[in-house]
């Protein structure tokens, strides 16, 4: 669908961090580089869970899903800010912050939606081992990821189709990197409260009704950890899940600290500087997290690099086997 200008305005300025000259080259690098990392990291995840057979389980299933959808969301926003360093313009078209605003609205929500559904796939692990592969048959996940597509899909054609009925003025700065939701509904000229409305309630039910299904699945595993007897046993089905908790947490905690802070100081710079940790560092470090206490993953990246064959892999997993 291609975006329709009611108001006549046919471009924004993304001001960016800093109008500094001197400070572009080192914004320029630094930004570059997470995004290489991002994407190298993330890819990489996904290679490994689909070139290891050992790997296809529903969690890395899920956990190759976010890391495509995390190439994605950062893709949405930072290619065009270096883009604009490097040419030294501030501008994007009407139709492109649009667009743009909404393909980050729909990653941003399929990350919502992939962390609520890997609560819920580490409750069953944990809570119900025995049904967990039954339960969790390639169908329902297939299933439970197509909804989490079309579900954020819906929510971002409708804060979309909200936003295109907001009236701007002419030629506006938007003070961020790319056109965030918020800062497009606080650049419009008439105070169309209705319209505004809808549109903040639809993004807190997004980022609340997850959570809540986040929070309920925790709840759950903690209380089956806490029946289960043994030390080893309560260590070894928490570490199942502590790359995932910590994921959760970072993604979250990034995220409304954003919100809390731009409306305490009223800073769109500061806004703008913290949703980095949000929009690009967490999607970053998630490979980090996930690989980092994760021996098959490890396993599976040595075999992707060639530092170990599959043979040796077999041999090593059944060594630790009891």
């Amino acid at each position: 669908m291609e975006p329709r200008n009611i108001t006549g305005v046919s471009q924004f300025l993304l001001m960016g961090f800093s109008e500094e000259p001197e400070l572009q080259p080192l914004i320029f690098g630094f930004f570059l580089s997470m995004y290489l990392i991002s994407v190298t990291g993330n890819l990489l995840i996904i290679l490994a869970v689909s070139s290891d057979p050992h790997l296809h389980t529903p969690m890395y299933f899920f956990l190759s899903n976010l890391s495509f959808v995390d190439i994605c969301f950062t893709s949405t926003t930072i290619p065009k800010m270096l883009v604009n360093i490097q040419t030294q313009s501030k501008v994007i078209t009407y139709e492109g912050c649009i667009t743009q605003m909404q393909f980050f609205t729909l990653f941003i929500g399929l990350d919502f939606f992939l962390l609520t559904v890997m609560a819920y796939d580490r409750f069953l692990a944990i809570s119900h081992p025995l049904h967990y592969m039954v339960i969790m048959s390639p169908r329902l996940c297939g299933l439970l990821a197509l909804v989490s597509w079309v579900m954020s899909a819906l929510h971002s054609l409708l804060e979309s189709l909200m936003v295109l009925q907001l009236p701007f003025c002419q030629v506006l700065e938007i003070p961020h990197f790319f056109c965030e939701l918020n800062q497009m509904i606080q650049l419009a000229c008439s105070d169309m409260y209705l319209s505004k409305a809808v549109i903040y309630i639809v993004a807190v039910l997004l980022g609340g009704a997850p959570f809540a299904g986040i929070f309920y699945s925790y709840s759950k595993i903690v209380s089956s950890i806490h029946r289960i007897s043994s030390a080893q046993g309560k260590y070894k089905a928490f570490s199942t899940c502590a790359s995932h908790l910590s994921v959760v947490s970072l993604f979250y905690c990034t995220g409304i600290g954003v919100y809390l802070s731009s409306a305490a100081s009223h800073s769109s710079h500061s806004s703008s500087t913290a949703s980095v940790m949000y929009t690009v560092v967490t999607p970053m470090l998630n490979p980090f997290i996930y690989s980092l206490r994760n021996n098959e993953l490890k396993r599976s990246l040595k075999i992707l690099f060639g530092k170990e064959t599959i043979k040796e892999s077999i041999v090593l997993g059944l060594k630790k086997c009891p």
